[in-house]
């Protein structure tokens, strides 16, 4: 395992080796650990209860999978498409996901731990009742048009993503640093935004936010 830390937040993410991983084609019934899983497709596969442990998945085409009740742990995702696919239930740990599509992919009741997402796009995402129980991290995501509610993410970090008409409803963020974000057309009550780390560079992007919610006229001095 190696550490990597962003902002205040340090995560304890998995160092595979690829020699000491079997090759991997193929989705059993079964868990799948310590595998290379390189350019395959199981794309609209179901999964249910199932684990996948220390693997590397790079290039592969997991679209529209659907994965309840299971295990994503010590795994390393990069360049992967999870578009459209549904997580519900399942718990993801000690996971480092890079340069990943996950458009209009659903997350229903996930449990984040020690997990980093960089580059990654949630654009049209859904989150729902997800909650992080440990560090985690958004670095350089893109997760506009996105709608997230009843979530509970206090003390992530999301830092330099584009949240441009992400959608927040009954969320929790206190803690949470959004420095070098881009908060221009983030549709939110300001409760959702209750005890965040901003820049004072985002001072003006949060006085329109308050402008636009609270339903202020500006109005000239006559």
């Amino acid at each position: 395992m190696r550490t990597t830390t962003v902002g205040d937040v340090t995560l304890l993410l998995p160092d595979l080796d690829p020699e000491d991983l079997d090759q991997v084609s193929d989705l059993s019934d079964g868990d799948v650990r310590d595998g290379l899983v390189d350019g395959v497709s199981w794309r609209g596969e179901q999964l249910a209860e199932q684990s996948i442990r220390g693997c590397r998945i790079t290039g592969a085409d997991l679209g529209e999978v659907s994965w309840e009740a299971g295990a994503l742990y010590g795994c390393e995702i990069a360049g992967t498409d999870l578009s459209g696919a549904t997580f519900t239930g399942i718990s993801i740990e000690r996971c480092s996901v890079t340069g990943t599509r996950f458009t209009g992919t659903r997350f229903i009741d996930v449990r984040l731990k020690d997990v980093l997402f960089d580059s990654c796009r949630f654009d049209y995402a859904t989150l729902n009742r997800v909650s992080v129980a440990g560090s985690v991290a958004f670095t350089n995501c893109t997760l506009g048009h996105g709608s997230w509610s009843s979530c509970r993410l206090s003390g992530v970090a999301l830092r330099s993503c584009d949240l441009s008409d992400l959608e927040l409803e009954s969320c929790r963020l206190d803690g949470a640093d959004l420095r070098g974000s881009r908060l221009h057309h983030l549709r939110t009550p300001l409760d959702n935004l209750h005890g965040v780390v901003l820049g004072e560079d985002q001072l003006s992007d949060l006085t329109r936010l308050a402008v636009e919610t609270l339903r202020i006229v500006v109005q000239a001095e006559v």
